[in-house]
């Protein structure tokens, strides 16, 4: 199918500014045009723009684009031909979409992330569109001095500059049924479209059904059931050169900062044949490799070089013959986005690889979210998009996790936010990030051996009262924790947690 002069330059400038690919703005021409004009589109003769083939189009939604074709036009026997030619529907609907949306663009100010913002509520088929502003008012528990409520407002734009949140304790205290209480009322209380990926270290959360049934929760079990995780780390925004270049640099750091033995000729090579394996696909319909690909080109290149195995073949190995990610092959298709499903990454039967996977996964959630548009703003509360997971996160937070980072600092204008389960205030004590001056809420039950610098750093308050809370803590009951004081008159408040099997 051949694309008119005009939509063909309209496409190419919005991929320049956006970093989006064309068959990308081409769906999203169509369905704006759809949902517009409908079966009453004018008709395109301009074919004298670029080729778009049927099968970069469609991707993975060639049923359902054709569902909804069949359903504005109330026909049900439209031929091959109508659906995808020079001549066709999507064709009508492509070139008449790109000028809707060249009209758009020029009316808010030629800005992608307006125009983005714009188009989503632009195009709607009688589904449920982003819960804008959202109250988050979450019921943590009473206060032990005085039996009051404690709420907080967890995405009040006001008066928090962001949303992300940290529960430390020792084992056994009650954090998680805390921490699944409050995943519990954000997914109810946004009538789930707020969701999270929750990464469960220990297996404690995988078997509560009536959490996982309550948040309606999918669950991807590594390593138990021979099913891979639908994701794709390789997947890009873009396939640009320098985005490949850049991912590639990223994914060599990435493994190296889990696993100290890969030096920097492994880095070197790593970077290398990830940029091959994306080179070999820049011919296919799907540009983005799989671990196998990599792997391959990896033991390849150290028989071309008459090396020996070493660390980074067997990591490359492990990824590959665990079937941990989606490969090229799998019958379930990958996930297209992470940032608008619930997942718990089931990681406690792993016996290697758990801090890579997590790693892995994270990158993938931040490159989705750096082309996300802003999220909303409404009666000074900010839409909560995504929420973060980690538990056990002291096998994290030492890591340097560029990615990790990056959510912190820039999530906020997103709507993507990062919850912590932790045994210690001192986890947060790293050199290199300075993670306790960007956790607003944070919740510290019965801990031992924490330090007055971590205690202060944490909560804000004085030397002095956070020596005199070092032994109150020690000394908790379960279920007790102490969090920053709401207002200037107090230091701190203690009080008792309100857990997931009461509430629910």
């Amino acid at each position: 199918m051949f694309l008119s002069n005009q939509a063909d330059s309209i496409f190419s400038a919005l991929k320049y500014e956006s970093k989006m690919e064309k068959n990308a703005w081409a769906r999203i021409a169509f369905a704006l045009s759809l949902c517009k004009a409908g079966k009453e589109v004018d008709l395109s003769s301009d074919t004298s723009g670029e080729s778009m083939r049927e099968a970069s189009f469609y991707g993975e939604f060639e049923l359902l684009i054709k569902s909804l074709i069949r359903l504005v036009y109330q026909r049900m026997d439209i031929t091959e031909d109508e659906f995808f030619s020079s001549k066709s529907i999507i064709k009508n609907h492509i070139d008449n979409g790109s000028t809707l949306i060249e009209k758009l663009y020029l009316q808010n100010g030629k800005s992608i992330d307006n125009l983005l913002s714009v188009l989503v509520k632009e195009v709607n088929f009688g589904g449920r569109q982003e819960c804008y502003g959202q109250m988050f008012d979450l019921f943590l528990g009473k206060t032990v001095l005085n039996k009051k409520d404690l709420i907080i407002e967890l995405n009040n734009n006001a008066i928090h500059p962001n949303s992300h949140l940290a529960i430390m304790g020792s084992p056994g205290v009650g954090k998680t049924q805390f921490l699944l209480k409050l995943l519990t009322d954000i997914r109810r209380g946004s009538s789930f479209q707020t969701n999270f990926i929750y990464f469960d270290y220990k297996g404690d959360v995988v078997d509560n059904e009536k959490f996982i049934e309550l948040s309606k929760t999918q669950v991807y079990r590594m390593l138990q059931d021979g099913q891979a995780l639908p994701v794709n780390p390789f997947v890009l925004p873009d396939y640009s050169d320098q985005s490949i270049s850049l991912s590639a640099r990223e994914k060599a750091e990435s493994f190296s900062s889990i696993n100290s033995k890969l030096g920097a000729v492994q880095k070197g090579i790593l970077s290398e044949v990830i940029k091959l394996a994306y080179e070999n696909r820049s011919d296919k319909d799907i540009r983005y490799p799989d671990f196998n690909e990599v792997y391959d080109l990896a033991v390849l290149s150290y028989q071309m070089d008459n090396k020996k195995d070493d660390t980074l073949i067997e990591v490359l190995r492990d990824l590959s013959d665990f079937n941990l990610f989606w490969s090229h092959g799998d019958e379930i298709p990958p996930i297209d986005k992470l940032s608008n499903r619930t997942l718990l990454v089931d990681l406690h039967k792993m016996p290697v690889l758990k801090e890579l996977v997590v790693y892995l996964i994270i990158e993938r959630l931040y490159k989705e979210m750096s082309v996300l548009p802003d999220s909303p703003i409404q009666n000074g509360r900010r839409t909560i998009r995504t929420i973060l997971v980690i538990d056990e996160a002291h096998n994290y937070l030492s890591q340097k996790n560029i990615f990790l980072q990056k959510i912190i600092r820039e999530g906020r204008s997103k709507g993507i936010v990062v919850f912590f389960a932790s045994q210690s205030p001192d986890d947060y004590q790293q050199d290199f990030f300075d993670f306790q001056s960007l956790l607003e809420f944070a919740y510290i039950f019965q801990s031992r051996g924490v330090s007055p610098a971590a205690i202060q750093d944490i909560l804000g308050c004085s030397a002095k009262t956070a020596k005199d809370l070092q032994v109150e803590i020690s000394h908790l009951e379960p279920f007790q924790a102490i969090c920053k004081g709401i207002d200037k008159t107090e230091e701190f408040i203690k009080f008792t947690a309100e857990a997931f099997y009461k509430s629910y």
